[in-house]
């Protein structure tokens, strides 16, 4: 990424983020994350942020104590959680934002934190034992060079998590989604905020072509969020809409 894309990337984003509401002067708001919004703005989306992390601590997160990137960090939170539990990790963001990036990390107990992009890892190769992508995939330009920086970094018998990102069974019904998005931010923020060029969604045909490309095997997770949630596609099928896109947790396994 050319640092004038990357700043104009990071200028509409935090421009966003700050319209919406996000971060908070408190620190009991960091310290409740994920499994409670004590500015009670995204409630719904903590929920379910908390229902996929519980998820991953029960079902897929290896004995530890493990080093673990944590890709996408934002404010640190899920590197919290993760040290609680007995691991070591590093909070990686390209946002050091003191409400919303790195810098609102300080409320919580010290963990190694770095600005970074996802395809130009500062970290010497076979150092990690997971790398976890944290609602922060999407932002990707380039799946195959993203994992490839990812694998580098990992020693033999690594995984890769994705968590939280929208997947769709077809391409297609992910660019009608972007297309949304898009027309929304400029209607809303008047930009469309897609100065790097983010791919914003997955779906089954590139998850098929990664996995040939990188000799990842992926494992899907389906997370119960609610019945509001598991009915979304027969709602927007009823109104004649595309269909949504799903969540989860995405378990690669690095052959």
């Amino acid at each position: 990424m050319n640092v004038q894309a990357r700043q104009r990337f990071l200028d509409d984003y935090l421009r966003i983020r700050r319209a919406e509401g996000r971060g908070s002067d408190d620190p009991a708001y960091y310290l409740a994350l994920p499994y409670q919004d004590l500015s009670g703005k995204f409630v719904e989306q903590w929920e379910m942020r908390a229902k996929s992390y519980r998820y991953l601590e029960k079902y897929i997160l290896p004995p530890g104590p493990l080093d673990i990137l944590d890709l996408g960090a934002g404010c640190g939170w899920m590197s919290y959680r993760l040290k609680l539990r007995g691991h070591f990790p590093v909070a990686v963001d390209i946002l050091g934002d003191d409400r919303d990036g790195l810098r609102a990390a300080r409320h919580y107990p010290y963990f190694p934190k770095v600005e970074a992009e996802f395809d130009r890892l500062p970290f010497p190769s076979r150092s990690f034992d997971l790398a976890i992508y944290n609602a922060s995939i999407h932002y990707s330009p380039d799946y195959f060079t993203t994992l490839t920086e990812a694998k580098r970094c990992l020693r033999p018998g690594g995984g890769i998590i994705v968590v939280d990102s929208p997947i769709y069974s077809r391409r297609e019904h992910g660019e009608m989604m972007r297309r949304e998005r898009r027309q929304q931010f400029l209607a809303q923020y008047g930009t469309e905020s897609d100065h790097i060029g983010s791919l914003e969604f997955l779906d089954e045909d590139a998850l098929w072509e990664l996995s040939r490309k990188l000799g990842i095997e992926w494992d899907w997770a389906m997370i119960w969020y609610g019945w509001a949630w598991h009915l979304r596609p027969l709602k927007a099928w009823w109104n004649g809409a595309r269909p949504p896109s799903r969540f989860g947790i995405l378990e690669g396994e690095v052959l």
